[in-house]
């Protein structure tokens, strides 16, 4: 009987394939649904079921979690490690992880680890639950959460041994009584996935939780200006830094989008003097917003941290001032290569989020999509598991510090903090401009002689302008128009 049951299976199932491929290749494409094969590879999948929302919908899709576009190339960068020249670090000897944000403020912010849970808010992002198991998880493994552009959340104030609090657009953790009770201070005046544009949650998605923790009244929706209110001018924005200096103690700082006017807002800030930088590139998530301003609007996380860095030391505020460095990081590799670029800790969202409920997906698939457990909006939040997803989040970043780790062993060195672009060597020449490393496909010797230099010690990581007519390579302009 199985054997029938098979064999009349075999059977349907190769008339029907026969069937469609013989449409395939006589109908034309007018006719053919092969005709969305090419199409798809045209437009792209993402693109395509975009303009079907906007077309349905009137209105920009609220895509969530940030750019699904790659800007930022960090495998274009390898870390080198050291056998003779240096020898690698003793198993025996550990490797420091620790970090200081603010150093120069009065109450410094001490991180145990270089990564920090990154900006999403309570209500405007995540539900309470969330909230509370990343707070859980940051106090157990030592670092900080971030409210996010929110109002103080008691029960995440309550589970955050560190708490960085938004001072932000909407206005709802501006008050004396409220930031006063932050760790660290973060100025925001933009991110990476929506830059410096408004935003509005509309009251039909606002609770009452909601609406106590950000103070609105009832029917009123959550508004986050373009502007800072207050702010209009440079001197605003100077009074306003040093006024919360004055008042809390604590690390003060600024968050923006990254931008290619970089140097010029951080010089600004630096007049204020900001304890920290956050530069939020372009791969930033976000719980939902404009594909748009996702896609199209800012720069890659790699060449900002670099540039931002390099404005630091520049400045001569290395050490004082400092930087941390957000947006798309999701590997180990990528959070180390950014710190070893100059930022002295990372953001990281999206990967604590899936790492929050990596055992838990199976309480929304395949109906419904794994952020239904951990979005405000979710219809699955009351069934998050709060100590199980902070668990999970303890154990991510814990294996995220032991591969960190045996990569600062392989490079000899004994800290985190110590590991910089020297350690870098970039397999693409513009990334290595851009970074300031050394370029892989050429020794540093034959480096030294075609810049010109008379040793290895005297050649720069890089040239200042890129060399575009390498020995034996084919010749040709410039790209971008460099020459």
């Amino acid at each position: 009987m199985l054997r029938f049951i098979e064999n009349w299976m075999r059977s349907i199932v190769n008339e029907m394939v026969d069937k469609a491929l013989t449409r395939i290749v006589r109908d034309q494409y007018t006719e053919n649904l092969f005709e969305m094969v090419p199409v798809t590879g045209k437009v792209g999948p993402v693109s395509m079921a975009e303009t079907a929302m906007r077309a349905t919908q009137g209105a920009a899709p609220s895509r969530p979690l940030g750019s699904p576009v790659h800007f930022s190339p960090w495998e274009k960068l390898i870390f080198n490690p050291v056998h003779l020249t240096r020898l690698p670090t003793p198993e025996e000897v550990g490797i420091e992880t620790a970090t200081v944000i603010g150093p120069a403020a009065r109450h410094p912010l001490t991180l145990s680890i270089p990564i920090v849970i990154a900006a999403m808010s309570f209500g405007g992002a995540l539900s309470k639950r969330a909230k509370i198991a990343l707070a859980k998880a940051a106090s157990q493994i030592g670092t900080a959460t971030n409210t996010g552009e929110a109002g103080l959340l008691e029960e995440e104030r309550e589970a955050a041994d560190l708490l960085i609090g938004q001072f932000n657009r909407g206005g709802w953790m501006n008050r004396p009584e409220q930031y006063r009770r932050l760790d660290a201070v973060e100025i925001q005046l933009g991110q990476g996935a929506q830059g410096s544009t408004s935003q509005r949650t509309a009251a039909h998605n606002i609770g009452e939780d909601y609406r106590r923790v950000f103070g609105l009244a009832e029917g009123q929706s959550a508004v986050i200006h373009s502007r800072l209110p207050g702010v209009d001018r440079p001197e605003d924005f100077v009074a306003l830094v040093q006024r919360l200096r004055a008042e809390t103690g604590v690390p003060v700082g600024l968050k923006i989008a990254a931008t290619h006017h970089l140097e010029e807002e951080m010089q600004i800030a630096l007049e204020a003097g900001v304890d920290f930088i956050t530069i939020d590139g372009a791969e930033g998530g976000t719980h939902g917003g404009s594909p748009t301003l996702q896609d199209d609007v800012g720069l890659p996380t790699l060449f900002a941290v670099s540039r931002a860095a390099d404005v630091l030391v520049q400045k001569k505020v290395r050490g004082r001032v400092s930087l941390l460095a957000a947006g798309g990081l999701i590997t180990p590799g990528q959070m180390l290569k950014a710190l070893a670029l100059g930022a002295d800790a990372v953001y990281v969202g999206t990967a604590p989020l899936f790492a929050m409920v990596s055992d838990q997906m199976v309480e929304t698939l395949p109906f419904e999509p794994p952020t239904s457990l951990v979005i405000y909006t979710g219809k699955l939040t009351d069934q998050l598991d709060v100590d199980k997803g902070a668990h999970n989040v303890v154990r991510f970043l814990h294996a995220c510090m032991h591969e960190m780790e045996s990569v600062v062993q392989s490079l000899g060195k004994t800290a985190v903090a110590d590991v910089g672009k020297s350690d870098l060597t970039a397999l693409d020449p513009f990334v290595a401009w851009a970074a300031g490393v050394s370029w892989g496909w050429v020794s540093p010797q034959r480096q030294a002689g075609l810049f010109g230099a008379r040793t290895v010690e005297e050649a720069p990581c890089f040239p200042e302008r890129p060399p575009l007519q390498w020995e034996g390579a084919q010749t040709g302009p410039a790209p971008g128009g460099l020459q």
